[in-house]
């Protein structure tokens, strides 16, 4: 991909704006990013130029929390089905044809989005943990190879795990980075991550960094509740403007 002004300049949009997201909810970056940049290029490009700003953001998020060894040892089975699951579905995040990943990427931003609208909280019984979390891992990885999306299911699936707060972000920052770095093997393997999308990639880290740190201080200025409402209500829409662009 050409280093183009126009191109500079949607990277750095996509990006603070995906940063400001995550740094208000603390999740969200790689969502509002990917489903953005397909907009304007292929999914394995925008997967690729992901890469280094997720994983930049998502260590970030996940050395803050009180025991990295502690949630690594609770959540390692969940964290290798994404690696697993990852690597089945990447051959069709690079596949010829862009319209059935924009199609599915659109579907999982809906499913998100209605998610968090409904304000939907599961509960997983502590018995069904051991068995339930590698399975939970293999559905993120292959929805995270197929679309370049890493929040479905895991995101429900932790917050139904009765975490405290600090360990919830922990074990989001944790499922986010092994996915990120799944997703750059993957791609790597495939001969889909260019050394001129890996310098876009990290170009794109200052623009989510300031994002994330603007959404830290709007956090304390704007209610969570009306925030996020519009947030998941906006990826219902986007959702939809890709499914009607795949498929309509």
């Amino acid at each position: 991909m050409a280093f183009s002004l126009s191109i500079m300049l949607i990277l750095g949009l996509t990006f603070v704006l995906a940063g400001m997201v995550k740094g208000m909810i603390g999740l969200g970056l790689p969502t509002v990013a990917i489903g953005l940049l397909v907009l304007v290029m292929t999914p394995a490009q925008a997967a690729a130029l992901l890469v280094i700003p997720s994983l930049v953001t998502n260590v970030w998020q996940l050395m803050a929390g009180p025991s990295v060894t502690a949630i690594g040892k609770r959540l390692w089975l969940m964290m290798a089905g994404i690696w697993i699951g990852t690597f089945l579905g990447i051959g069709l995040l690079t596949g010829p044809d862009p319209g059935p990943v924009i199609g599915g990427l659109g579907g999982a931003l809906i499913v998100y989005g209605t998610i968090g609208l409904l304000g939907v909280r599961l509960t997983t019984a502590a018995g069904a943990e051991r068995w339930l979390s590698p399975l939970v891992g293999a559905a993120t990885g292959i929805v995270t190879g197929a679309t370049g999306v890493f929040v479905i299911p895991a995101v429900p699936y932790l917050q139904s795990l009765g975490l405290g707060k600090d360990e919830l972000v922990q074990a989001l920052g944790l499922s986010f980075t092994v996915s990120t770095l799944a997703l750059a093997a993957g791609l790597w393997h495939r001969d889909a991550l260019p050394l001129a999308d890996v310098g876009l990639s990290v170009l794109a880290v200052a623009p989510a960094l300031a994002g994330m740190v603007a959404g830290q201080h709007i956090r304390n200025r704007v209610s969570p509740q009306a925030f996020r409402t519009c947030f998941f209500a906006g990826l219902v829409v986007l959702g939809g403007h890709l499914v009607f662009q795949a498929w309509g």
